[in-house]
């Protein structure tokens, strides 16, 4: 599943990235976005976009768009 369609106050494992250009991709894994690592969506802005991610510690937000290129696997 894509990151997008998480709720508010869920958590997931990153299971890899989508085919998005080099340049982006890079800057993902540069923000701890590498598959394996837990993330927590802490809250998404009213309309859903920007979304507030929790990662390795620290706290990032991410355009909807741009977030869409991760996909995710549930935690239970």
């Amino acid at each position: 599943m894509q990151i997008t369609q998480m709720s508010p106050g869920s958590r997931a494992r990153i299971a890899g990235l989508a085919r998005v250009a080099p340049g982006y991709r890079r800057k993902l894994l540069a923000m701890g976005l590498t598959p394996g690592v837990e993330i927590a969506l802490l809250r998404a802005a009213p309309l859903g976009d920007p979304m507030h991610l929790q990662v390795r510690g620290s706290e990032l937000s991410l355009r909807r768009g741009e977030a869409g290129a991760i996909e995710v696997e549930p935690l239970s």
